[in-house]
């Protein structure tokens, strides 16, 4: 007997369970419970959201502070340096003493560990406060010292370890200039990373409990974080940490990822375009959302007792409710089979009865809606279909789901699921990669996908297209994105061709002068900046002027064309060529000392000696007068390394044609 009680009372449960009322109740029970969990899923989404929101906004104005005030205190250090330069005398003897000029600015130190005054070969003329070892250093192979002479413009250094007091230090340093704007020397004022006043704003700042701020140079070399061990530290590679990587390309804004450490964190990076330094701001996000745990947690502990406790209520209204639904339930059936137009409900309850004319009013409303979809598609697929222009649709995750006729005869190709790949492998292999970059940037940002490039239609054509796409939001859900494709090769080419006729002669298809100075101009540029080494061949044609006066400009032009293709035999793929006008000629020997360009010169002289152009049973020879040089540290311009040449090939005609000089 005491057995089967516990069973049969089990048995009712189940029965009780298992009927309408009961699985009414329980499922109310579970909805309860599934709504409170929507629910707090959904605070909990939005309290995120919301927070993101507010903290990166945070992190931006913190991160446009901090970049303001350090770029105020890069340019005022600047403007100092280069009041007290206009002080510094240019010469030994004049003005006031190098060494006293320094001590009287001694105010300076309080932005400065010292000061330091090079000469226009880049040694330390001067020194304040004076340190043994200091006068006399040569930095004259350092880039900031070649930067500063070469561009003639104010520089900040990248980070190094002094060599006298072992401290991670920065070089301010503004150019030395002569009336006539010559460089004459610079002026440097040291600055302490770990202990000057430059970053003393950032040790006092808080964010939280983890947050910090850190600089970093845009060459990728920390130079503070409130680890110290870290200053001079390399930044993580461009994969562990992507927004670093843009912000060290220009970037500026906010993202989500992970920080110096590791750790994922929210992230603001602003710039300070006088130092080309990088502001990162990171606060992490377990300390976003840690506020809102514990109140999200005692919510739904409270949802689930308020669960409990209306089970009774719910119990006692779905006794009240089940009749009338019942006979709703049926109706509904019906009007979803299209048995019925419109349900009919004879219950008192008012609730029902709203229930009834909202279905009849959704039903109607629906109708109408599904028409006006049908007749806007059909307008739509229309318009789309006949436009001359060839635009496309394509689902949230890129793939063209949609293309009118004008791009299908364009590409032709064809829109399919399967077809995806076809189309991507279109594209030139040499735009693919930075072409899908740009199309991923815009889906995560929402900014339009704007770019001309190469494609190759299904038959192999060689097309360059432009193509306009922008992301389609409802209700601020992503659906896809729509593009507008339009046919640009004939304008490239012809852009092309303008661009080659005015850098190349005609006659010869050599450059120009236009196009070799250019070229000599990025060559000189190159020398400057890593002192990569060029020659410069300049000739002319000697005897020349028999064969235009005797044949004509016709037996002339016949010459010039067989000297130009016997040049061209000779040279290097990369070496540039040049007619500058009538017989004159220039190459251009990138990489190339002035050895291996002399013997490139008497090969262009024995190849050219061999040419000849006959004219009524007469024959006519030229040879080469070859000026030879290379580009100098003194260089101001291209016309220096010009009349070098020039000279040197005078020279080789004065000594009686036919010669390689160099100069």
């Amino acid at each position: 007997m005491e057995v089967c009680l516990p069973i049969f009372r089990l048995s009712r449960a189940v029965a009780w369970a298992l009927s309408l009322k009961g699985r009414l109740l329980l499922g109310l029970a579970a909805t309860w419970v599934i709504v409170v969990a929507l629910v707090m899923w959904a605070g909990w989404a939005s309290s995120r959201s919301l927070s993101e929101e507010s903290n990166l906004i945070h992190l931006n104005y913190e991160a446009r502070l901090i970049a303001d005030e350090l770029t105020d205190q890069v340019d005022s250090r600047l403007a100092a340096l280069g009041q007290l330069a206009e002080q510094m005398p240019l010469k030994a003897g004049e003005g006031t003493d190098p060494h006293t000029l320094l001590a009287a600015n001694g105010a300076l130190l309080e932005w400065f560990e010292g000061l330091l005054l090079y000469d226009a070969a880049g040694t330390i003329q001067a020194d304040w406060p004076q340190m043994p070892g200091r006068q006399g250093f040569d930095a004259g192979f350092r880039d900031y010292f070649q930067f500063v002479k070469g561009f003639k413009r104010p520089y900040v250094s990248e980070p190094f370890i002094g060599g006298i007091s072992g401290m991670p230090m920065l070089l301010f340093l503004v150019p030395l200039l002569d009336e006539a704007g010559d460089f004459q020397g610079a002026l440097g004022g040291l600055v302490n990373i770990r202990e000057g006043g430059l970053f003393e704003r950032l040790r006092r700042i808080r964010l939280g409990d983890g947050g910090y701020a850190a600089i970093a140079t845009a060459s990728g070399r920390l130079i503070y974080h409130p680890d110290r061990s870290r200053i001079l530290a390399p930044l993580p590679s461009e994969g562990a940490s992507p927004s670093l990587a843009l912000a060290r390309l220009g970037w500026e804004g906010e993202a989500r990822g992970p920080a110096l450490d590791g750790q994922m964190t929210y992230q603001a990076f602003r710039q300070i375009w006088p130092a080309d330094w990088i502001v990162g701001v990171y606060l992490p996000s377990e300390q976003v959302m840690s506020p809102f745990r514990g109140l999200f947690r005692r919510l739904a502990i409270l949802g689930l007792l308020i669960a409990v406790m209306l089970l009774p209520l719910m119990g006692w209204l779905l006794w009240l409710a089940l009749r009338p639904l019942y006979r709703l339930e049926g109706q509904i059936g019906e009007l979803g089979r299209g048995e019925r137009t419109h349900v009919t409900l004879t219950s008192r309850m008012q609730e029902i009865q709203r229930v009834g004319n909202a279905l009849n009013r959704l039903e109607r409303e629906r109708g109408l809606a599904l028409a006006q979809w049908r007749d806007r598609q059909a307008f739509l697929d229309a318009i789309l279909a006949e436009s001359p222009v060839g635009m496309f649709v394509t689902d949230p995750q890129g793939r063209i789901v949609y293309a009118n006729r004008a791009l299908l005869e364009l590409a032709g190709r064809t829109v399919s699921p399967r077809h995806h790949a076809q189309w991507l492998a279109g594209l030139h292999a040499d735009d693919r990669d930075a072409i899908l970059d740009l199309w991923q940037f815009s889906q995560r940002s929402g900014e339009d996908f704007l770019r001309q490039f190469r494609y190759y239609r299904a038959d192999g054509t060689l097309l360059w297209l432009e193509v306009h796409a922008s992301r389609v939001l409802i209700d601020c859900q992503l659906i896809g994105f729509v593009g507008i494709v339009k046919d640009i090769t004939l304008h490239r080419e012809q852009e092309s061709l303008r661009q080659w006729e005015a850098e190349h002669d005609p006659l010869t298809g050599l450059l120009n002068r236009r196009g070799f100075e250019r070229r000599l101009e990025e060559a000189l540029a190159a020398w400057r900046k890593a002192e990569t080494p060029s020659a410069l061949l300049l000739f002319d044609l000697d005897r020349f002027k028999p064969i235009n006066d005797l044949g004509g400009h016709a037996l002339g032009d016949t010459m010039l064309r067989r000297v130009a293709e016997a040049v061209n035999g000779v040279v290097r793929v990369s070496d540039h060529v040049a007619r500058q006008g009538g017989d004159e000629f220039a190459v251009l020997l990138p990489s190339c000392d002035v050895d291996q360009a002399r013997r490139i010169a008497e090969s262009l002289r024995g190849a050219v000696a061999g040419l000849s152009v006959i004219h009524e049973g007469r024959e006519f020879r030229v040879t080469l007068s070859v000026g030879v040089t290379t580009l100098l540290p003194g260089d101001r311009d291209i016309q220096e390394v010009i009349g070098r040449a020039d000279a040197a090939s005078y020279e080789a005609k004065r000594r009686g044609r036919d010669a390689v000089v160099s100069a």
